[in-house]
């Protein structure tokens, strides 16, 4: 094939962009129920998992607890749209959105509270700050362990307000749902417990 002068070299920048814009788009992990196997696959999502629990002190395995239970690793996730007459799609019942599931205005609150305009919903690493942030909230607020996944989890989905009137209280299917996020926790920990000394070895090395 051949090009007009100076084509050539626009046609590999336009390759290279393009390449460079599908290699940041990241679909959820091939083996989620496995924290090691999320980490070897998605380096970015390690690091920045360990900079938000040497940030805020939440354990790994908690936010990627939360973050399955809210999205099942899904960067653009939002809550099914209700129906209308049972047939028509209508509203969201709520601006719910991104890995975290999070609401508009709190994510507007997070974003001012740590000076971060540019922070996104579905970016991961955005996302698990945010995590880290909201623990640190609930713990002042509420004494919330931030290494519990279970009672995180209900501070996370009722508000921290909520959680302090007792609103979970009245709700037995979202103990149900608090008590499988920390039983995912405690097996992502106990994987990670076994893999961490190889993952560090590898990021030591800067294979990773």
């Amino acid at each position: 094939m051949k090009y007009p002068a100076g084509g050539g070299r626009r046609w590999l920048l336009l390759i290279l962009t393009g390449s460079l814009a599908l290699s940041c788009v990241s679909g959820p992990p091939s083996d989620p129920d496995d924290l090691c196997s999320i980490f070897h696959q998605k380096r970015g999502w390690y690091r920045a998992a360990q900079h938000s629990t040497q940030r805020w002190g939440v354990p790994e395995a908690v936010q990627l607890a939360i973050i399955h239970q809210e999205s099942r690793f899904i960067a653009g996730a939002r809550p099914p749209r209700t129906r209308i007459l049972w047939i028509f799609p209508g509203p969201r019942p709520s601006s719910a959105y991104g890995y975290g599931q999070i609401l508009d205005g709190t994510w507007e609150e997070y974003r001012r509270s740590v000076g971060r305009s540019g922070a996104e919903r579905d970016d991961f690493g955005d996302v698990t700050d945010f995590i880290g942030w909201y623990a640190e909230s609930a713990h002042r607020r509420a004494d919330v362990p931030k290494n519990d996944a279970g009672v995180l989890y209900l501070a996370y989905h009722e508000g921290v307000g909520g959680y302090s009137r007792g609103s979970h209280r009245e709700k037995p299917w979202l103990g149900k749902v608090a008590r499988k996020v920390s039983s995912r926790a405690a097996r992502y920990q106990a994987q990670y417990d076994g893999c961490r000394e190889r993952l560090d070895r590898k990021r030591f090395l800067g294979l990773f």
